[in-house]
């Protein structure tokens, strides 16, 4: 997915403590990334995978991402087309998977106002969103600037490519 400045889509909410094999179930962690992506969440909600669109937004609460460290919790999400995961907290090693996908994560104690279907755009350099659906904004942590680079790279892999290349 190409990085845009703000970020739009609908909300899918989940609560606290989601970890890693809810998004990437161990039993397809050897199928293609394809194949793994379509049993995301599916041990709390069978829709997300066939539903979620090009987008959307995944809202957590506490410590989203919580779990085993693999990669690939992070990297469903970027193959279903999920634009920015919004949580109160993450594990360290989510949060900067994600990150090294080009997959912007937020920390937004507000995570909680927003509920599922809630219409929001998420501006992850000023650390700002806005629930269109409830005429509503809340202030998060702005990613770096730093991280940001990477995250328009489309990831770590592409932006340390670009460097070399330069």
């Amino acid at each position: 997915m190409t990085f845009n400045s703000e970020q739009k889509g609908s909300a899918w909410v989940y609560g606290n403590n989601i970890d890693t094999d809810i998004l990437a179930p161990g039993p397809y962690m050897k199928k293609p990334m394809a194949e793994l992506a379509k049993h995301c969440f599916e041990a709390i909600d069978t829709d997300f995978a066939v539903q979620v669109k090009t987008g959307d937004v995944v809202v957590g609460g506490e410590a989203f991402g919580i779990g085993s460290s693999r990669e690939q919790a992070a990297q469903a999400l970027v193959e279903l087309g999920v634009s920015t995961v919004i949580a109160k907290s993450f594990a360290r090693i989510f949060y900067r998977n994600a990150l090294n996908l080009g997959l912007p994560a937020l920390v937004c104690n507000d995570a909680d106002k927003i509920s599922k279907g809630d219409q929001i755009s998420v501006q992850p350099e000023q650390g700002v969103i806005i629930n269109h659906s409830k005429n509503e904004q809340y202030k998060c942590e702005a990613i770096p600037p730093q991280l940001m680079e990477i995250v328009r790279a489309g990831g770590l892999m592409p932006f340390l490519q670009n460097k070399n290349n330069k």
